[in-house]
């Protein structure tokens, strides 16, 4: 930012140098003001300047948040993608539901069948031929699961592309109370569901730990290292 002109102060400074030892006519005082109000139209300028840049910066930076936010499309994603992707979920589920109870009907009934029955074979046989009509299932289940980690991906890219855009920064604290209560209750009480592979506690450490000699009570840290 520019400061205020050195030569205008002089000039005020020496006027009243001069001025002061002698009364000081309205001429004087006139002359004082158009002095005092030329130095500072200077510094006046530049603040109007600086202002207007500051300004200029955050209309820009306003326009560009916005244009943004358009690329989002937070309203597509509200009324199609995710509504969207909750349906396959419920219809992955679904027929998930099905499959299983088709699956455990048919074998309940082959094995409640009696071998020596004439009729056995056959009835094992159409058992057989649902099973495997049931299992069928993954090939659809798959397409929807396929569908889903589309719009996932979809979502990820927009978002990554806007945090990079604002340039955004994680903020802690971003947890509301219930969301935090939640995770401490998943620490807890070790609620962390099925793992992936390479993750979570392997089935061998925890066979090594029941093939050690009976104690009269398992000795607690080896249960706890398993889930550190």
């Amino acid at each position: 930012m520019k400061s205020v002109s050195t030569e205008h102060l002089d000039r005020i400074v020496e006027f009243v140098r001069t001025k002061r030892e002698r009364d000081v006519s309205l001429a004087d005082v006139v002359a004082l003001a158009e002095v005092t109000v030329e130095s500072l139209s200077t510094f006046f300028r530049a603040i109007d300047n600086s202002v207007y840049r500051e300004l200029s910066d955050i209309a820009f930076f306003i326009t560009n948040m916005k244009e943004e936010i358009g690329r989002l499309q937070p309203n597509d994603l509200k009324q199609s993608r995710i509504p969207a992707a909750g349906q396959e979920l419920d219809a992955i589920v679904k027929a998930t539901e099905k499959a299983t109870d088709t699956i455990m009907g048919a074998a309940e009934e082959v094995m409640a069948g009696d071998a020596a029955s004439p009729g056995y074979k056959a009835m094992v046989d159409e058992r057989m031929m649902l099973i495997f009509e049931a299992c069928s299932f993954q090939d659809i289940t798959g397409q929807r699961v396929a569908k889903v980690i589309e719009t996932l991906k979809h979502i990820e890219s927009r978002v990554s592309r806007f945090a990079e855009a604002i340039n955004a920064a994680d903020a802690d604290g971003y947890m509301s109370d219930e969301e935090e209560r939640r995770e401490e209750r998943k620490v807890k009480n070790i609620l962390h569901g099925p793992q992936l592979a390479g993750q979570g506690v392997d089935q061998d450490d925890v066979d090594a730990l029941f093939d050690k000699p009976v104690k009269a009570k398992a000795a607690q840290d080896d249960i706890d290292a398993l889930f550190r």
